[in-house]
C-alpha cells in the first residue's frame, strides 16, 4: 500500500476517534454532558492541556526521568533476553532443567514485585528500571529462544557440510533466524518498558509521568490524567518507529524487506 495513503487512513482513524469522543462528551446522547466530561473530559480540553504542559519546563523534566527509566529497562531487559535466549536455545540440557523455574517466574504478577523492588532499590529510578526489566526480559527471551529453535535442520546440515564452525553458524544461520522473532518482541517490549517505569512511578515516586498522572488522579483531574496518557502514547509511537527503522536496516537482506526498502 502507498505510504501516503496508509498515513491518511491512520490520520482518519484518529480524527474519527476524536470526533466520537467529542460528540459523546458534549451532547446528551449518553446522558448529561457535564457528567460525561467529569469522567472522560473532552478531546479539546485534553489537547489544550497537553499543549500547555509541553510549553512549560516541568513536564519535560518528568518526561526525561520516565524516558531514562524506560531506556535502561529496555536495554537491560532486551540485552539479557537476547543473550540468555541464545544460550538456552543452544544448551538443551540447561533449558530443560530451568524451564519450570523460568515459567514460574514469568507467571508472577509484576505489580506484586514493585513494592519489593522499592524496598531493595529505594524510590529512585532503579526500582522502576527493575520492574521494567522483568516485563521486557521474558518477552524477548521467549521469542529469541523460539527463533533459534526454529532453524531448519536441513539448513544446519547443509551449513555444516560446507564446513561452517560454530561461530559461523551463529553469524550466518542462528542470528538471521532469530532476528525476525527478536524484532517482533522488541516492538512489544518498548511499550512494556514504559509500562514498568510508569507503574513504578505511580506506586511510589516524586517525579516522572506516572507520578504526574497519579497526582492528577488524586484530585479527580481527569483532563490531566488523559493528557499524561496521551503524551505517553505519543512517546511509545515515536520510540517504536525508531525500532522499526533499526529493523529495516538490519533485516534488509529479507526479500520482502529489500523490496519495500527499494520502493521507499
Amino acid at each position: 500500500m502507498n505510504r501516503a495513503r496508509l498515513l491518511s487512513l491512520q490520520v482518519l482513524v484518529a480524527v474519527l476517534g476524536l470526533a466520537v469522543w467529542h460528540v459523546l462528551t458534549t451532547t446528551p446522547l449518553l446522558g448529561d454532558p457535564r457528567k460525561m466530561q467529569f469522567f472522560f473530559s473532552t478531546p479539546f480540553d485534553v489537547l489544550a492541556r497537553c499543549a500547555r504542559d509541553l510549553e512549560g519546563s516541568e513536564i519535560w523534566r518528568h518526561l526525561a526521568i520516565t524516558l531514562t527509566e524506560t531506556g535502561l529497562a529496555f536495554v537491560i531487559g532486551a540485552g539479557g533476553g537476547i543473550l540468555i535466549g541464545f544460550w538456552f536455545a543452544r544448551q538443551e540440557l540447561l533449558a530443560a532443567v530451568f524451564a519450570p523455574y523460568v515459567k514460574a517466574i514469568n507467571a508472577l504478577p509484576r505489580v506484586v514485585l514493585a513494592p519489593i523492588f522499592a524496598l531493595w532499590f529505594g524510590l529512585g529510578i532503579w526500582s522502576k528500571v527493575a520492574l521494567g526489566v522483568t516485563l521486557v526480559f521474558f518477552i524477548v527471551f521467549f521469542n529469541v529462544y523460539q527463533g533459534v529453535k526454529e532453524v531448519s535442520p536441513v539448513i544446519l546440515s547443509n551449513a555444516r557440510m560446507l564446513g561452517m564452525n560454530e561461530r559461523q553458524l551463529m553469524r550466518h544461520v542462528y542470528w538471521p533466524s532469530a532476528l525476525s522473532w527478536m524484532f517482533s518482541s522488541l516492538h512489544t517490549s518498548v511499550g512494556f518498558a514504559l509500562v514498568g517505569a510508569v507503574v513504578g512511578e505511580y506506586l511510589g515516586a516524586s517525579a516522572g509521568l506516572g507520578y504526574t498522572i497519579q497526582q492528577a488522579e488524586g484530585v479527580f483531574d481527569v483532563t490531566g490524567v488523559f493528557s499524561g496518557m496521551l503524551i505517553l502514547a505519543v512517546v511509545v509511537v515515536l520510540v517504536d518507529n525508531l525500532v522499526t527503522l533499526l529493523e529495516r536496516r538490519l533485516l534488509v537482506w529479507r526479500p520482502g524487506q529489500a523490496t519495500e526498502t527499494a520502493r521507499r
